[in-house]
């Protein structure tokens, strides 16, 4: 009678998916290493183009080095002085929000726009639509609630606006550290 589980039939298997789990982690690696450049790079190229929509009059930007409040993951200064954008992170409904949001050296909202969010479609994903962010448009700090919730996505609308918020919290900071 034949054993079964020889010492040869446990470490072979072993070996070959050890062996092929190590190809596989280097190809991986090998991919990452190449698409890594190529990927931060486009969203740098997004995140200029975005900048540029939402301040349209700026020539070009410069990070301001500011303590910021929370919310605020960045901000810059419009190099010929038209006004400010900020990089916005809020919590909605199904997660985190991005925004951007531009706002002009008079102190008004030029234009917001949502970059990413994980809202309920047809709902919470509105607040990323035309009808909806338009609304901040030549919003000012006393005057940016003075928008129109969406209907059943009530948290979607609250962050949004506490993002919007935070950008002029961050406004008057980087407005006084010229």
């Amino acid at each position: 009678m034949k054993k079964s589980g020889t010492a040869n039939e446990i470490v072979k298997p072993i070996v070959v998916l050890t062996v092929i789990c190590l190809v596989v982690t280097a190809l991986l690696a090998y991919v990452n290493l190449v698409t890594s450049p190529i990927i931060s790079e486009s969203e740098k190229e997004a995140a200029a183009k975005a900048r540029m929509e939402v301040l349209s009059e700026a020539d070009s930007f410069d990070v301001v080095d500011a303590e910021l409040p929370e919310g605020v993951t960045e901000a810059y200064k419009a190099s010929n002085g038209t006004g400010y954008v900020f990089m916005l992170t809020t919590k909605g409904y199904g997660g985190d929000m991005k925004l951007i949001c531009g706002i002009k050296s008079d102190g008004t909202i030029e234009q917001c726009k949502t970059l990413s969010h994980n809202e309920t479609s047809g709902l919470g994903s509105k607040t990323a639509e035309d009808p909806y962010r338009t609304q901040y448009n030549g919003k000012t700090a006393d005057t940016y609630t003075e928008v129109d919730a969406i209907t059943g996505a009530t948290i979607s609308s609250n962050a949004y606006q506490k993002a919007i918020k935070s950008a002029f919290e961050a406004y008057e900071i980087v407005k006084e550290a010229k």
